[in-house]
This record gives C-alpha cells, sequence and structure tokens, in this order.
C-alpha cells in the first residue's frame, strides 16, 4: 500500500528516534511504525498490563525505515513494522530478531496471509503477518456505474476519462496494469515492460491526477474524482460514516494485495517486552482495534478478530468475501534488485510524461 522506493523525512526520523531513546526509561517500548499503531485506544491495554509506555514513531515507506533502523543506535528500537515483502531486506541488514514461532498465533490467521516464505528466513521466523488489504478500484457509485467497476478495461473505454486519480505507487499500479493485460504480478519481466508503458501512459492521459495517500483520498472524497486506481478499504473504511457513496471493488481481472508484518528489532533493549507487544498486537482484539484505526482500515490478519468488529466494520471491510477476495488476487510484484530499478524509471517516466 505504501510508496517503498522513496525515503521521506528519513533524518527527520532519525532524530526523533534519538530524542526518544535518549529520554526512555526501563518501562518504555520504542516502536517504528505507519500511523495506523498510534491509536490510543490500540495501545492503552497494552501499556496498563504491562506498566509501560509505548512510544510510537511513524514513517513512509521501507527505504525510510531502513535508513533509521541503520542510523540509529543499538536498543534505540524495540518493535519494527514493515511490508511482509520486504522482511527479508531487513534481515539481510540483521534488524531484525528471530521470534520464538510456537508463540505466534499463526494458526489463527487467514492461511494465505501467513506467508511464512516471507516471514521466516533459513527456516527461522522473524516477523508475523498482522494486517492486510487490497490496491484496487475505490471509486463513487453515486457517479460511476459500478458494474463498469468489475471489469478494469473500463478504465481505458474513455468514459470516465478526467475523472480518474491514481495512486502515487509503482507496484500496485504496475501490477494492476499487468493483470489489465494478461500478465500476473510475478510474471512480470523486463520483456513486458514495453506492453505496460504504453498501457500506463495512456492510463495517465485518461487521468485527473496521481497523488498521495492523502491527495488521493481527498480527491476521491470531494468529487475531483469520481475513480481511484490503487485505491480499496484502505481509502474508504474510515469515510463510510460520512462518505456512503464511496465504494471499492475487485475486478474480475482480479487486485493487488498488500500485507504488513511486525517484528522485535534486533538490538532491542527490551526483546521480551517486545515480544509481548508483537503478540498482543496479533491477538484477536487488538486486531479489531489495528484493522479499524483512524488512520487507516484494513484486514486483520487474525481470523478471530472478527468477533471485535461491528456488521458495520464487517460491511465496509467486506468481511463475508474475503476468500473470494483471497483467492483472486496477488501479492504485490517481488522482482529483483534489477528488475526493480526498471520498473521504478518506468513509474518516473510515467509521472513525467
Amino acid at each position: 500500500m505504501r510508496n517503498t522506493s522513496i525515503v521521506v523525512g528519513a533524518v527527520a526520523s532519525v532524530l526523533g528516534a534519538a530524542s526518544v531513546a535518549s529520554n526512555a526509561w526501563a518501562a518504555e517500548l520504542n516502536v517504528l511504525a505507519w500511523c495506523d499503531h498510534a491509536d490510543a485506544s490500540l495501545l492503552e491495554p497494552f501499556e496498563k498490563a504491562h506498566d509501560t509506555k509505548v512510544n510510537v514513531k511513524e514513517f513512509e515507506g521501507t527505504g525510510a525505515a531502513i535508513s533509521i533502523l541503520e542510523q540509529s543506535r543499538p536498543g534505540d528500537w524495540d518493535v519494527v513494522t514493515i511490508d511482509t515483502v520486504d522482511v527479508r531486506r531487513l534481515v539481510e541488514r540483521n534488524l531484525f530478531k528471530e521470534l520464538p514461532s510456537e508463540q505466534l498465533a499463526t494458526s489463527d490467521q487467514f492461511p494465505e496471509v501467513v506467508m511464512q516464505d516471507r516471514n521466516a528466513i533459513g527456516g527461522k521466523t522473524y516477523a508475523i503477518t498482522e494486517k492486510f488489504g487490497y490496491n484496487t478500484i475505490s471509486f463513487d457509485k453515486t457517479k460511476v456505474d459500478p458494474k463498469d467497476m468489475d471489469d478494469l478495461s473500463s478504465l481505458w473505454s474513455g468514459k470516465y476519462d478526467k475523472k480518474i486519480a491514481i495512486y502515487d505507487y509503482y507496484l500496485p499500479i504496475i501490477g494492476l496494469v499487468g493483470l489489465e493485460e494478461g500478465v500476473k504480478s510475478e510474471d512480470i519481466t523486463e520483456d513486458k515492460i514495453p506492453a505496460l508503458r504504453e498501457k500506463l501512459l495512456s492510463l495517465k492521459q485518461r487521468s485527473k491526477q496521481i497523488g498521495d495517500i492523502v491527495s488521493s483520498q481527498t480527491a476521491l472524497a470531494t468529487g475531483e474524482a469520481d475513480i481511484l486506481v490503487g485505491g480499496g478499504e484502505w481509502i474508504t473504511g474510515t469515510l463510510q460514516g460520512e462518505k456512503p457513496n464511496l465504494d471499492w471493488t475487485i475486478p474480475k481481472q482480479g487486485a493487488m494485495r498488500w500485507s504488513q508484518s511486525i517484528g522485535v528489532a534486533k538490538d532491542s533493549a527490551q526483546p521480551d517486552l517486545a515480544l509481548e507487544f508483537v503478540k498482543y498486537i496479533t491477538s484477536p482484539e487488538a486486531q479489531a482495534k489495528l484493522a479499524t484505526s483512524s488512520c487507516y482500515w484494513a484486514m486483520p490478519a487474525n481470523k478471530k478478530a472478527g468477533e471485535y468488529l461491528t456488521d458495520e466494520q464487517k460491511a465496509a471491510l467486506r468481511w463475508k468475501e474475503q476468500a473470494d477476495y483471497l483467492a483472486r488476487t496477488s501479492l504485490y510484484p517481488a522482482p529483483s534488485e534489477a528488475l526493480d530499478a526498471k520498473l521504478q524509471d518506468l513509474w518516473t517516466e510515467v509521472l513525467q510524461n
């Protein structure tokens, strides 16, 4: 879901980390995570149960997280969240601590998001999936024919020209365009780039804007755009109460699925407490709170979280459709470094034209 190619505010974040660490007490836990982990309602039960204070430092993108971790002092960070597809990158840099797999609630998770091949490296577990969602099509159902949104080809039909906004993250957007071209994310190779370039440039010409999370959500909420390519429940969930006209769907071609994982920092000063936080975050009640964070909504990895979600929340998250959605969606492309660089170059070219 997030743009992992750009390091945003890394220097400021590092300075913030140093400030947090310098004032840390024995009963404090420092967490490097996205904004969905900062809700007081999520943190307070853990803080009370363990007589501790949880400090959450927000970051944007895997590149920024790695930069912060590598520039921080040992012990500055206790818990880290990251895109599941990027767990290996942190392990290869010796930034994650091995976790006791027998203490993790993976048996309670949707099987498709356990992703042991991503969370475990070399037979050792380093992280556990905590949340997932979809980069797909969000739209205003009062201005768009919902049936059209069941087919990605509608975006190129001309019917919605200049009514389209595009989320500015190259991997899911290239993945979605690939699906329209009949290419699954795992099959994207260098020889497919020319066809993807043509299709991407055509979509760009038909769109009104390409923007980050905030501007994308704003465009849809204010009516600047009727369709958001790359959207999903994470865009519309928090707006359900005030904007019931906004909706999202998985087209017949499929969509991209993202997920995020949580683990213990390699040099955590409080590894036992950090592990307890990981176990808490992946527990059913905490999962329900994380899924409906004020920052952005998405699906909890733990199936038992449904016991703590309201009927309205389940409806917004498409709880009953998850078996079908999981079967019809693909993970982000996970290219080699060489191919990833070419895909980033392709996206830069699209942005500039």
